[in-house]
């Protein structure tokens, strides 16, 4: 894969983070644009408005331990493609993000979790 792929990818990562981790709405939705997917366990949510209300609500009532004690324990990217897995206890036991930015925008998202009851 290119590096120069590599390089924007790992950027727009840096920044979905960072705006995640900080609960900046706005920030995270920029990471998006109006063709974006994010696939669910529950199914895709696609498009800024759907995204806009999914990340609303994880962001203004995440789950116990996220932001504060979000530990990436993995992060893989090759080009276009980024890897994640992560936890956030007690809340998050285990979380896992698969990425595919383009044109420095998240095409593609998919997410799932193992939350505590």
């Amino acid at each position: 894969m290119s590096k120069k792929g590599t390089k924007e990818t790992n950027a727009v990562l840096d920044n979905h983070l960072a705006a995640a981790q900080r609960g900046d709405l706005e920030a995270v939705l920029n990471d998006f644009s109006e063709d974006s997917v994010l696939f669910l366990p529950q199914g895709p949510v696609r498009g800024i408005a759907e995204l806009r209300e999914f990340y609303k609500a994880f962001l203004t009532k995440p789950p116990s331990g996220f932001p504060k004690a979000f530990e990436l324990l993995r992060r893989d990217v090759d080009g276009e493609l980024a890897y994640i897995v992560w936890k956030a206890e007690p809340g998050v036991q285990l979380a896992t993000d698969t990425f595919l930015v383009r044109d420095r925008k998240i095409v593609v998202q998919t997410f799932a979790a193992s939350l505590a009851a």
